[in-house]
């Protein structure tokens, strides 16, 4: 069977490399174009690039996936699959209906719920107590199409959006290669998903998502903290300087008359903040310009007094 692979991110590298493993005909692997990056905007390669040709898998990176001369390309690769795993373009009918198989996608969450691009930093802003994968069938819809299998994974108490992650790119590929043999086969079992999901479309992350309202509850905050890690951060403002916070925990109780957002208390636990309900105490930030550290560490360089106020813009 001749498989040709789609994606781009790390994420997309374990069922790659599973496939290679388990002696899978991989022909060809379509990913994103390079980008560049760093101050020289050096050209660099997906990850899923890098993977193919440690195995010597042709690579094609078509800006569009629809272009006429990728559709022509990707005709005579003859796939009899096509795997999909974030691959970060729209797939068009024409190319959904070329495979024999059809295309085949790896999405990181309990379909129906959390449809969309990131389902995995979703489910823990959420406070999820299980995520997972799901292997299905691609259709017209967005991660709508008939769900084949699906693997349930436990979500820890100090959960982030990079460990989900690295520990669903782990478990989609072990699903994947048990999965493929019962499509080949014919015994695969195909269920159509409801039309409406019952959790909101986990849209595209971006860096304003990780702006801390402490109006919120501490615990809602916790859980952003530990979703936006490792990228893009949850941050606030000291003193007119950004102020990331990449761990934190929370302290239950009332804050009194604190205006949400106000430093209550500086201790060894850390940075003790009022919020609309609760404390969030910040144990591990970063001060724009300066590295990350444990807030200890952090509180021996730099002044900190209860009574100063986060704020959620520089001035």
């Amino acid at each position: 069977m001749k498989i040709v692979y789609m994606g781009t991110p790390d994420f997309a590298v374990p069922p790659l490399a599973a496939l290679v493993e388990n002696g899978y005909e991989v022909t060809a692997v379509i990913t994103q174009p390079d980008k560049p990056k760093g101050r020289g905007k050096t050209l660099m390669p997906t990850p899923v690039k890098e993977e193919a040709l440690k195995h010597e898998i042709p690579v094609y990176q078509p800006a569009k996936v629809r272009d006429p001369e990728f559709l022509e390309t990707l005709q005579k690769l003859e796939p009899d699959m096509i795997i999909v795993a974030a691959f970060g373009q729209i797939i068009p009918k024409v190319i959904l209906d070329m495979p024999k198989y059809g295309c085949i996608n790896i999405h990181a969450s309990l379909l129906p719920k959390y449809r969309g691009a990131a389902p995995i930093q979703q489910a823990v802003i959420d406070g999820e107590k299980e995520s997972g994968v799901t292997i299905m069938k691609m259709g017209t819809g967005l991660d709508t199409g008939d769900m084949i299998s699906q693997a349930v994974v436990k979500l820890r108490e100090d959960e982030t959006g990079g460990s989900l992650f690295d520990r669903l790119a782990e478990t989609g590929a072990e699903l994947l290669v048990r999965t493929i043999p019962s499509i080949e086969n014919g015994t695969a079992v195909y269920t159509k998903q409801p039309e409406e999901s019952p959790t909101p479309y986990a849209a595209m992350i971006t860096k304003q998502m990780g702006l801390l309202d402490f109006s919120k509850s501490a615990v809602v905050l916790e859980r952003l903290v530990r979703g936006m890690n490792p990228w893009p951060s949850a941050y606030t403002f000291l003193n007119n300087k950004t102020l990331k916070v990449w761990k934190c925990s929370v302290e239950s109780g009332s804050c009194g008359k604190d205006v949400p957002g106000t430093i209550t208390d500086v201790d060894k636990k850390g940075i003790h903040v009022a919020c609309g309900e609760g404390t969030l105490i910040l144990e591990e930030v970063q001060l724009e310009g300066k590295k990350r550290m444990e807030t200890d560490a952090f509180l021996r360089g730099y002044h900190v007094t209860a009574g100063t106020v986060l704020k959620d813009h520089k001035e």
